[in-house]
Parts: structure tokens; sequence; C-alpha cells
């Protein structure tokens, strides 16, 4: 007996640990999380988005579970006293059922509440945000012209009724369903009973009053749908149409009469005990429905709309023309038009060099690859594969820097030492920014030189931002980034030495040093209760057992700077851009958060992700609303996340955006005035990408403003396809523009003609520059309707010129290709110059792109130099009958280069030959001094210092093309 008692003992055990260890999951994860709010200085919105979520489930599981508790208790109560089965009764085969429940109908009434109730208190606290908004609704100020509602209602308050009206039609449902089964099986209702009788008095009131409450729900949902009709997707637009006008809204009046009239026949039914009149009402709802709600629209678009669609739709899509632009802030562009040529003078070059000495040559995108080989001091350090571009005043001129934080990157560990250890608790953290001038003009931004020139990078002269800094420069060490891993245990054992590697100051030659996190993030786990939770969140016993989790331990989680604001900032929607400036002596994250709906009165809906889809862009993962289609856009709130630290700070942006007033009504204190924003961090504020793609993107079809016109859409604009990358769309690029106001710092863009990708249809840019009184504004210059050439022709251009074939040809031979840059449309007067870097590379895991040319067209005419100046004079002096072609480009090289162009990497500040090209030096001392810088070259990698091979490597190389030179 003993041994048949154990399986079962076993089993139950079994059952319970796995219950006990679930449970404990669960509790680990939400304790952690808050921990974790708590280590970033925001319990506040932990502690108010929980009771909000709670307050809603309990709220709406307490009345739903009360309705079915009440309706199933009132089917038992009123029972009828003679059921089937009984002595006199027929049997219904129920009766096993009956003497099963009966003794336990407390219970049973009680689970079936419950269970219901968690249902929907689970579905109400998902609706937390709706109902935040509808708690702390703003006026917009501006009201839709079909009901005269300000758009406050529209975003704020029917979602939240709409939710409220489905609850209750869902309590009638559930409610109707349990009434039914009870009095089904308690006999209140008799299938096999003669007509009149199949229904106790008892149960036809329950029955008649709970379809009562639910088409009288009904008739309100088909009332607030009323309003749906400004915010629903059409096949043309978003918003009212003639049919919704003219046939759906009345229709819609006049169901939500028939459904009251159907409601008030079932609650005669109650007294008149009859199912005449409750059935006839709903047989006339049903045709009604199918009548006004499908076949009188499908006839009206079909007779009335599809013949006539410009006449009859003609103020509905000026309706949603108007607030498309008020949605996206597409009314406050200014468009003007320019000309077809540019003024020429004896100056021109001079002029030009002025204009165009700030345009970045250095793409973000294919100098990735040269940060790595030459600023990558150790194989566990990386930086993004697309750049970031900042700008930085030094010396009083503003500079534009290409520049990415040089973050961990555990994959490049040795296999044998990535041990949970080392990637947990000795490799924590990345170290300092690696930055380059992006007209790659060294620091005093004289004559563009040939190669890279570095703003911040490994070697003691390559500091300029730890200068521009200040006089201790800035904390190097990030802990928190794009790259970091999971989770990392920090903090000095008292009397013990630090454990985390960083990286050596000033002489790289020196030992690794090792240095401990002091920040004020980071969750103590210095008990054993904490590093059991924390074991469990991670399934690591490591947590548990390891000498280097101690009393002052801290561990470093969720440090991705934008999961970090999305999390602090559940109801933004955050920018897939975050990008590193030095401020203040740190490295601060920004980044752009927007407050975003999908309910704006006939604003076009677009899903944000298609609308800022370009060549650069991965994956967005926005999920701040239910689907990512939105039609009205703010960029509402500036946020930071210190690198080293990872303090969260956001600050209000958008002072009149009354989303954003909401929500900081909802989350007090979470979100800072804009006056509190320091000026150092001002400097570095941007106009954001993603928002100004979502601007393109609508303001190609709606920068026409005749309702007729655009719905014809003969004056279409599109984005262009990259020209590098044809099937996506070429991204904008920030950049020093001037568009009739001064040069500005900008981001910026261009239109082609909607299937017409080798014209220019306009140039679009935007100040963004934060501290100018003019951010923001954004500017579309309009050219006219003669041929001008797009990027995709300019490009096609370039790859055929004879020139820049021949010029690259000596550096694309058997392995080599040509690597084509950003190509670049810059606005000169009335006329457009496109700038195009080209670099070369060999094929090798080594190699990198080498920027070798500067393509430049302007006025129809080609140009290719060693440098911009030098590109701009050629295409000034070739022929502009032609594409240029015609013309030898005046830095196209004599000879092949010595060395393979793989091996060379590009020209550091500093780096330049003993001797300038065109001197006196005699060639054998060249060569001798390039054989030196090589011998010097083989020795740093041999001693795996790679930095110094590529400078080394470089200098000789430049060595060798002078005495080339001098050869002539």
């Amino acid at each position: 007996m003993t041994a048949s008692r154990r399986p079962g003992a076993l089993v139950i055990t079994a059952i319970v640990l796995v219950l006990a260890f679930m449970l404990l999951s669960a509790f680990a994860s939400f304790w952690t999380e808050r921990l974790w709010f708590g280590s970033v200085g925001y319990q506040d919105v932990f502690t108010t988005l929980l009771l909000t979520r709670i307050g809603l489930f309990f709220v709406f599981a307490g009345l739903m579970a009360a309705a079915v508790a009440v309706t199933m208790a009132m089917a038992y109560r009123f029972r009828p006293v003679l059921w089937p089965g009984m002595p006199g009764m027929p049997d219904d085969g129920m009766d096993r059922y009956r003497e099963l429940l009966a003794p336990r109908m407390g219970w049973v009434i009680g689970g079936a509440a419950a269970v219901m109730g968690l249902f929907a208190g689970a579905s109400a606290s998902g609706q937390w945000r709706s109902y935040s908004l509808w708690r702390h609704s703003q006026d917009f100020g501006t009201t839709d012209p079909y009901f005269d509602k300000d758009v406050g209602f529209y975003v704020f308050d029917l979602p939240f009724w709409h939710y409220i009206v489905d609850f209750v039609m869902a309590v009638a449902v559930v409610g109707l369903i349990a009434s039914l089964l009870m009095n089904y099986l308690f006999g209140g209702i008799r299938l096999s009973g003669r007509p009149g009788e199949r229904l106790t008095s008892a149960a036809q009131i329950q029955v008649s009053a709970l379809l009562a409450l639910f088409v009288l729900a009904k008739a309100v949902d088909y009332w607030l749908d009323r309003f749906d009709l400004v915010t629903n997707s059409g096949s043309i637009f978003t918003g009212m149409g003639y049919t919704d006008d003219k046939a759906v809204l009345p229709a819609k009046e006049i169901l939500a009469g028939i459904a009251i009239v159907c409601a008030l026949l079932f609650l005669a039914n109650i007294w008149r005990r009859t199912w005449l009149l409750p059935s006839v009402g709903v047989a006339l709802f049903a045709l009604s429905a199918i009548i006004l709600g499908l076949i009188v629209p499908t006839l009206v678009q079909a007779i009335r709309v599809n013949p006539n669609v410009p006449d009859r739709e003609d103020p509905y899509i000026k309706a949603n023309i108007d607030a498309t632009r008020a949605a996206y802030q597409l009314d406050q562009i200014d468009v003007r038009n320019v000309g077809g040529t540019a003024v020429s003078d004896d100056g021109e070059l001079e002029a030009l060099d002025g204009l165009t000495d700030g345009i970045p040559l250095v793409d973000p995108q294919i100098v990735s690859e040269i940060f790595e080989q030459q600023q990558q001091v150790r194989a566990y350090y990386s930086v993004p594969n697309v750049l970031d571009v900042d700008r930085y005043e030094i010396d009083g001129t503003d500079r534009a820097v290409v520049l990415g934080v040089r973050e961990l990157d555990q994959s490049g560990l040795a296999e044998n030492d990535q041990n949970w250890s080392n990637l947990h608790t000795a490799y924590t953290h990345g170290n300092g920014v690696i930055a380059a001038f992006a007209n790659q003009r060294p620091e005093d931004d004289s004559t563009q030189q040939s190669g890279i020139q570095w703003a911040e990078g490994a070697e003691a002269d390559e500091d300029t931002l730890s200068r521009v800094a200040g006089e201790d420069g800035y904390e190097t060490r990030v802990y928190f980034g794009e790259q970091s891993p999971t989770y990392s245990i920090v903090g000095q054992r008292p009397g013990g030495a630090p454990v985390e590697f960083d990286l050596p100051r000033g002489d790289r030659s020196e030992e690794d040093v090792a240095t401990t996190y002091d920040g004020e993030a980071g969750v103590p786990i210095g008990n054993i209760f904490s590093q059991l939770l924390y074991a469990v969140r991670f399934s690591e016993p490591n947590l548990l057992l390891s000498s280097r989790v101690h009393e002052n331990s801290k561990i470093l989680y969720d440090r991705n700077p934008r999961q970090m604001v999305e999390k602090v900032a559940p109801w933004l929607t955050v920018d897939s851009d975050p990008y590193p400036a030095v401020v203040d002596g740190r490295i601060q994250w920004i980044l752009d958060g927007y407050t975003v709906t999908d309910k704006y009165p006939l604003s076009q809906k677009e899903s944000l992700e298609e609308m800022t889809d370009d060549s650069l862009q991965e994956n967005t993962g926005f999920q701040t609303l239910p689907t990512d289609e939105i039609n009205y856009l703010r960029n509402s709130v500036k946020a930071t996340v210190d690198a080293y630290d990872g303090t969260v700070s956001l600050y209000e942006w958008d002072k009149e955006d009354p989303i954003l007033k909401a929500w900081m009504e909802v989350f007090p204190d979470s979100v800072q005035p804009k006056e509190d924003i320091p000026d150092s961090l001002e400097e570095h504020l941007r106009y954001p990408e993603d928002l100004f793609k979502a601007q393109r993107f609508q303001f190609q079809r709606y920068h026409e403003t005749s309702a007729s016109a655009w719905f014809e859409g003969s004056s279409r604009w599109e984005v262009p396809s990259d020209p590098q990358r044809t099937t996506r769309l070429q991204p904008p690029y920030r950049l020093f523009t001037d568009t009739g106001e001064g040069e500005t710092w900008s981001l910026t863009s261009v239109y082609v003609p909607r299937d017409k990708e080798n014209n220019l249809a306009a140039y679009m840019a935007v100040n963004s520059d934060a501290t100018s009184d003019s951010y923001g504004k954004v500017s579309v210059l309009q050219l006219p309707n003669e041929p001008t050439g797009g990027p995709l022709q300019i490009a096609n251009t370039f790859a055929t010129n004879e020139d820049v074939s021949q010029a690259l040809l000596p550096y694309t031979t058997g392995d080599a290709n040509r690597v084509p840059g950003n190509l670049l449309t810059v606005p000169i007067g009335n006329q457009f110059m496109y700038v195009q870097p080209v670099y070369t590379r060999r094929d090798g895991e080594s190699n990198f792109p080498i920027l070798r040319f500067v393509l430049v067209s302007y006025e129809n005419r080609v140009g290719i130099g060693t440098t911009l100046v030098g590109a701009i004079e050629d295409a000034l002096t070739s022929d502009a009958s032609t594409d240029g072609s015609s013309e030898e480009p005046t830095d196209q090289p004599s000879e092949e280069p010595t060395q393979e162009p793989t091996e060379e990497p590009t020209q550091s500040p500093g780096s330049q030959p003993t001797q300038e090209p065109g001197g006196e030096t005699d060639v054998a001392e060249l060569l001798r001094q390039a054989d030196a810088k090589f011998a010097e070259a083989d020795q740093a990698q041999q001693d795996g210092d790679t930095v110094r091979w590529a400078r080394l490597m470089e200098e000789g190389r430049q060595l060798i093309e002078q005495a080339v030179r001098q050869l002539g």
C-alpha cells in the first residue's frame, strides 16, 4: 500500500515544485523590474503604471465577475420548483449534472465569475494608455468640419468610450450565455416544451433584460461609429468621403434609432411575455443593417461617386489635405521656385570653394571599416556599421564630424577567454569616441587632405574633442550603449583590486589597466535575496556562487539607450537612431521622442516604418500603438542617457503638443521643462531623422494643396532610389547648406517626379540647429519643369564618364573595387551641385576603403580631382556641352601606385611626407625614407600595433607617390 502511494506523492511534489518555480520566476521578473526603475530614478513611473493597470484590472474584472455571478445566481435562485426528472415531469437527461452541481453551486458560480473576471481584467489592464489619455484629456484648439468636435475628443475620449461600450456588450453576451446555461440546466428553458412554455417567467425576464442591454449598447456603438468616419481609411484617402457623408453616416444614425426601439421591445417583453414584437424588431434591425449598412453605400459609391470621383470627392479631399498638412506640420514648410542658371564671375572658383568647404566627404557608412582598422586598439572594441554625424564648435567655427562610440564587442575575445567571469565581470564597458572631420580638413579647417583627418582617436595628437570638452577631457568609459552586454557585475570588493579591463591612457604600449564603476545607476546585489532573484531572471547560478559577486556588487542590465527611454517613458515612440555627443565632459546618448496617434481626424494614415524606410534603415520596432500606422507626429521630447552612469533625462521640447501635456499629467515630474535643457546640450540637439523622413514622405503628395491636382497626381513627387542600392530609397544627409537665408546646419533630401527618377523636382532642407530661432523651418526649393538631372542620372553620368573611368583605372584593376560614397546634392544659388566621394578597396578582410577622388557635377559639367576644390576646378574648365569627358581630370595619377591600394590606410593629421609634391628632394632620398617607413611598419605589425602599422604604411605610400611625381 505504501508503494502505491509513492508515485502519487512524487507527482504532487513535482507539480508543487514546478508551480513554485513559476511563481518565483514571475516574482523575480516583477521585482527586478521594479529595482531597475528605482536604479535610474523613475520609480514613480513604475508605480503609476502598476497602480493604473492593477486598478483597471480589478474594476473591470470585478464588474464582469459580478455580472456573471448575479446572472447565474438569479437563474439558480428563480429556477422552477418542478424541473424535468422530478415525479410527474419528463426526464431530459440532465439529472446527473444537477445532482453534481446543486450542492456545490456556490463554488461553481464563484469559479465561473472568477475565470471570466480574469479575462476581462487582463484585457482592461492593457487599456492603460487609452484610459490615462481619457482621464487627462486636453483640447487641441482645432475642430473637425463635420461634427464640430475638438480634435482632442477623437484622440483622448473616443477610444476609451469605444472600449467601455465594447465591455458592456461583452458583459451582456457573457451574462446571456451564463443565464441560458443555468436556466437550461435547472429547467428554466425547456426546448421540448410547447410554444409559450419553453421559458419560465424568470428566465424570460433575464434573457429579455440582457438582450435589451446588448442592443442598447449596440445603439451607442453605432452612434460612436459615426465619429470614426473621420479617422477611417478609405480607398483613396483617410477620412470622410462622399459615400460616408451621404450614405454611411445617415445609416448609422438610423440604425442607432432602430437599435433603441429593439431595446425597448425587449424590455416590453418583460411584461407582455411574448416574443413576437422583439422578433419583429430584431428582423427589422437585421434587414436595415443589410440594406442601410451594405447595399445603399455600395449603390451610392457605384452610381454617384465612381463615375464622377473628382467632383464628388473634391471637398472631402480638400479636408484631408488641410488636416494632413496640419498633423505633420507640412503647412509650415516654405516653398519657393528656383531658376536654372548660376551667376558666374571672375572669382567663381574661389567663391565655390568657400560655399562648399563644409561639404562632408566622409561617408558614415563606408568609413566605419576605416574606423575599425585604424582605431581598433583592441579586438574586443568596435564601432557601429553606420556612424553618426554631429557638429562641434572648434576655434569659433562649426565643424561637422563623423563619429562613433568605441563600444565593447565581446565576440572579439578569444574563444578560450569567453567564460562567465570575463564576460560579466571583467569586460564590462566600451571606451571613448572615435571621430573624424566630415569635410576631410584638419582641425584648423585649412586645405582638404587626401586622408582621414581625425578629431578624436587613439593617438596623442588626435584629441580635438577632448580639448573641446575641457581641461580634463571627458569620461571615456561607456557602460551604457547600443552594444552593451546583457548584464555586467561591477563594484570593487572591500580591500580588493579593480577587475574591470579598461583602455590604457596615453602610450598604448602600457599594460592593461583595471577600473571600477562607481556611477549612480545599477542595482545593488550584495544580499543573497537579490542574488537569488537575478540568478532566476538570468538563469545563471554563478550570480549565487561566484566570488566576483560580493557585498559591494551592482548589476547593470537593460543598458541600450533606446530601450531605457522606452521603459521610463512607455508612452513615447523613440527615434530609431540614438546618437552620441560629448557634453560637459561626458558622453551622452541623445534620443528624440515622439508623441503619435492614429486618431487625428481626416489626416492621412501611413505606416511609420514605411514612411521612415531608406537604404540605411533597419527594423525600427515602433511599438507605441497597436499598429505602426499613424496620422499625427510630434517631436515632443528630447532625451539623454549618460553613457557612463546611465542617468536618463527627459526634456520637454514641443510645449504646445496636447498629447505631451496629457502624459506629463499622467506621469508628473518625469519630464523636465524645456528651460532646464543645458546650453551645452542644446548645441548638439538636432532635427530628428524619422520626423523628417515622415514629413518628406507625406509632402511628396501633400505639397499640392489643390484637391483636383492632388487626385490627378500629375505633380506628385517621390524620394529617389539610392544610386548605390536602387531597391531602397536614398537617405537624408546632414550638412551645412544654404537655401537662401544663410548657411545653416541642415538635414537635406531631394525629390524626383513620380516615375521619372532621372530628373530632379525639388530640394528639401530643414534647419537642424537647435540654438537657432529658425530651428525646424523646412525649406523646399522647387525646380522648373525643364529637365534637370536627378541623383540616378548623375550617378550614371559619373559611372560612364571617360575621365572618371581613366582616373580610377589604376585603382580598380585586378581585385580592386570602386566604392562610391554618398551622392550629395548641394544648392549653389539657383543651381545645384552634386558631390560624390569615391573610395577604392581590394578584396580581403583586412583591407578597407581609401578615398581616392571627389566627383562633381555642376552646370551639366563633370569634374574629378583628388580634392573637392580640384574637382570643382575641373568641372568649371570642362566642356559644358558634353558630360565633361573631353577634359582630362586635373589630378589624374600618372602611374599606377607602387603599393597596393588596400595596404594604404588613409592619411591622418600630422602624417604628411617630409617633402610636399613638386619639391626638390632627391628621388633616391624619398625612396630611402619610404623604405625606412615600411621597415618600421613591419615591426609595428609584429608587435600587434595595427594603428601604428597603418600610419607608417600611409606615410611610406605618400613618399612613393611623391617620388613617382618627381620622375614626371
